[in-house]
C-alpha cells in the first residue's frame, strides 16, 4: 500500500504538473481530516508521510507545561518524561496514534480532501502561469456563448471574452479559432479567470507585431495607439534607424500588411501616422486625412486651436467627431477645430474689442462731450483719468463721488461706452445746451473723429501704424501722451511730439481743411 501511494503521487505530479511536496501535504491533510471523528478527544493531530516507504503515521501533539489547563492540547512534564525521557518544559511531545480500522467513511473523506487539495494546487499553477502573460496575444477556440460573453478554450483553462470587449461587427461561431488580447487574470471561487479583449488598443499593437517584422524586431516603434472599435484607429510610429520608413513598413507593399490587420478587425479603418516630437506637427499629422491651415498652441493649458479650410472642416472633425476625438486622445492635447470663416469672424471681434480697449486707455475723460468741466474735474481727482478706468469702475463708485448722483453716473458710463464704440450719443439735460450735447462726427470725419490722414504730413503708413496701436482718429491722437506714443515701434520722441502738436492744433481749429500728403518729412 505504501509503495503504491508513492507511485500514485508521482503519476499525478507528472500529469498535473504539481510538485511532490504539495501532493505529500495533501495526503497528510487528508489523513488528519479522516481521523478527526475517531479521535475526537485529540486537540492537535499531525500526520507524517514517509517519502521512502509510503507509510503514514498519525500523532497527537501536545505542549509540555507545569500545570495542565487543557487536557486535549497539554501534558504535564512528569507524564511527558514517562513517554520520552528527553522531554523538556515548554517543548512539545508527539504521541503516536493507531490508524488501524479507520473504515470506509474515513477513506472517502480522505479521498475528497486529496481531490480538493489537488484541484486547488492545479488552479494555483494555472493562475501563476497566466498572471505573467497579461498583455500577450493568444489563439483560442470558441466553446460556447453565455449571455453575450464568449467562453473560449485556451488549453489548460478557459477564457472569457466579455460582451464589452467585443466589436459589434464581429460574430463568432462555436469551434471557430480567434485571436484575443489578455487583459486581466484574476482568482475566482471557480478557479482562475482569464479576461480577454478584442477592442483594447494593445490588441492592435500586437497584431502589428505579428504582421510587421520591423515592429517585432524593434526597428519600428509604435509610440501610441487609440481605437474606437469597429470604426477607426490611429497609431503613431517612428523608426529607430534613419534609413527606415516607419509608415511604409507598417503599410507594406500595396498595403498588404495593414490590410491583413484590417481583415482581422473586420474592416476597421487604420490611420498610420509619423511620430514627431513637435506637438504642433504631430497634431497636424494626427488629423489626417484633413489638411490643416494653421495651429495655435497653448502649452500651459495643453490646448490647440486648429484652423482648417472651410471645405476640410467636416473631414477634420470626422463622423460624429471621431477623427478629432482620436487625434486628441493620441496626442493628449485638447483640440478645438474651426473653419477659416469662423476664425475670421472671431478674430475681427477680438480686434474690435482690443481697439475699444486701446481707445479707452488712450483717451482722457476730457474728450467726453456733454460732461461739465466740474464733473470732469471730479473724475480726475478720484483717479478716473481715462475712459477705461471709467468703464471698469462700478456704478456705485461713481455714485460715491461727491457731486455725482446716480443719474450722472449712468450718463458718464453711457457717454464712455458710446465713445469707445464709435457711436453717437444724445445726452439729455435740463438746458437747451445740454440737449444738443452729442458725440457726433465732425463734417468730413468718422463717428469717433477725423481720420489721421486729415493731418498734414501724415501718410498712409503712419496712419496704419497708429491705428494698429489703438490711435484711430485725430481726436484720440490729441489726447495721447508722449510716452504712450513713443512705445509704438518706429515712432521716436521728436516724431511723437510733432504728431501730438499737429493733432491738438487741428482739434483747436475745429476744421479739417489740411490736405493729405504721402509719407515724407513726417515719416
Amino acid at each position: 500500500m505504501g509503495q503504491e501511494l508513492i507511485r500514485v503521487i508521482e503519476q499525478i505530479g507528472r500529469e498535473k504538473g504539481i510538485s511532490r511536496e504539495t501532493l505529500v501535504q495533501a495526503v497528510e491533510a487528508a489523513v488528519v481530516s479522516a481521523s478527526k471523528k475517531r479521535f475526537a478527544g485529540v486537540g492537535n493531530m499531525e500526520a507524517r508521510l514517509d517519502p521512502e516507504s509510503g507509510e503514514v503515521d498519525l500523532f497527537d501533539v501536545k505542549d509540555i507545561v507545569e500545570v495542565v489547563e487543557d487536557i486535549e492540547t497539554q501534558i504535564s512534564l512528569a507524564d511527558a518524561k514517562a513517554l520520552n525521557p528527553n522531554a523538556e518544559l515548554g517543548g512539545k511531545i508527539q504521541i503516536r496514534l493507531q490508524m488501524a480500522g479507520l473504515g470506509r467513511i474515513a477513506a472517502q473523506t480522505a479521498k475528497q480532501v486529496i481531490v480538493q487539495r489537488v484541484r486547488e494546487a492545479e488552479r494555483e499553477i494555472i493562475f501563476n502561469e497566466f498572471r505573467g502573460r497579461e498583455g500577450e496575444l493568444v489563439n483560442c477556440v470558441v466553446m460556447r456563448i453565455e449571455r453575450g460573453n464568449i467562453i473560449v478554450d485556451m488549453g489548460k483553462t478557459e477564457g472569457v471574452l466579455p460582451r464589452r470587449e467585443q466589436s459589434f461587427r464581429e460574430v463568432f461561431r462555436r469551434g471557430e479559432r480567434i485571436r484575443a488580447y489578455i487583459v486581466e487574470v484574476k482568482k475566482t471561487p471557480r478557479g482562475p479567470q482569464v479576461i480577454l479583449s478584442r477592442t483594447h488598443s494593445g490588441f492592435l499593437k500586437k497584431l502589428f507585431e505579428l504582421e510587421v517584422p520591423e515592429v517585432a524586431e524593434g526597428t519600428v516603434e509604435i509610440v501610441a495607439g487609440v481605437r474606437e472599435p469597429s470604426g477607426r484607429a490611429k497609431i503613431a510610429v517612428r523608426a529607430k534607424a534613419k534609413d527606415v520608413d516607419p509608415v511604409g513598413a507598417c503599410v507594406g507593399v500595396r498595403g498588404s500588411r495593414v490590410q491583413a490587420i484590417v481583415q482581422e478587425l473586420r474592416g476597421e479603418k487604420i490611420d498610420i501616422i509619423q511620430w514627431t516630437d513637435d506637438p504642433v506637427d504631430f497634431v497636424k499629422n494626427a488629423l489626417s486625412p484633413a489638411k490643416v491651415f494653421k495651429i495655435t498652441a497653448n502649452p500651459q493649458e495643453k490646448a490647440m486651436e486648429v484652423i482648417v479650410p472651410d471645405d476640410q472642416l467636416s473631414l477634420a472633425i470626422g463622423k460624429k467627431g471621431q477623427n478629432v476625438r482620436l487625434a486628441a486622445k493620441l496626442s493628449q492635447w485638447r483640440i478645438d477645430i474651426k473653419s477659416e470663416a469662423e476664425h475670421g469672424k472671431q478674430e475681427t471681434e477680438r480686434q474690435k474689442i482690443a481697439l475699444e480697449k486701446a481707445r479707452g486707455d488712450l483717451t482722457g475723460v476730457q474728450a467726453l462731450k456733454g460732461l461739465e468741466e466740474e464733473t470732469v474735474q471730479l473724475l480726475l481727482e478720484n483717479g478716473l483719468s481715462n475712459l477705461t478706468s471709467v468703464l471698469e469702475a462700478p456704478l456705485e463708485k461713481l455714485e460715491g463721488i461727491p457731486g455725482i448722483d446716480r443719474e450722472g453716473a449712468v450718463k458718464i458710463k453711457e457717454l464712455a461706452q458710446a465713445f469707445v464704440r464709435g457711436e453717437t450719443y444724445d445726452s439729455p439735460g435740463p438746458t437747451e445746451e445740454a440737449d444738443s450735447a452729442v458725440l457726433t462726427a465732425p463734417e468730413g470725419g468718422t463717428a469717433q473723429g477725423h481720420s489721421l490722414l486729415d493731418l498734414e504730413g501724415v501718410g498712409e503708413k503712419t496712419a496704419q501704424l497708429l491705428e494698429e496701436h489703438g490711435v484711430a482718429t485725430v481726436e484720440v491722437l490729441s489726447q495721447t501722451s508722449e510716452e504712450k506714443l513713443t512705445e509704438i515701434p518706429g515712432i521716436g520722441k521728436a516724431k511723437a511730439v510733432g504728431l501730438i502738436q499737429k493733432a491738438r492744433e487741428f482739434v483747436e481749429k475745429g476744421n479739417g481743411e489740411s490736405g493729405n500728403e504721402e509719407d515724407g518729412g513726417g515719416e
